[in-house]
């Protein structure tokens, strides 16, 4: 075997003990493994989501001497006061 061949064989041996590879290897471990990514992704856009319009929201509070955009941020800043008021 040349050199080139010995590492190759090497660099899939070490491969196929990552752990990423043992986690292809079960079933019950890539489902539970994409279940945790899934929720996290969905966690982290949530998260990323509501800061998002939460500074929106105070950035566009403070620019109410615009006319057009003044408008637009007080209706939303009342919608918001009223859903706070129901739940």
């Amino acid at each position: 075997m040349s050199d080139d061949q010995k590492r190759l064989a090497d660099a899939l041996e070490e491969l196929k003990d990552h752990n990423f590879m043992k986690i292809h290897e079960s079933p019950i471990k890539f489902i539970y493994y994409n279940l945790l990514r899934g929720l996290a992704i969905g966690l982290g856009s949530v998260v990323g989501a509501t800061l998002l319009v939460s500074i929106l929201v105070a950035i566009l509070a403070q620019i109410e001497f615009i006319p057009i955009l003044g408008n637009y941020a007080h209706e939303v800043i009342e919608i918001i006061e009223k859903l706070d008021k129901k739940g």
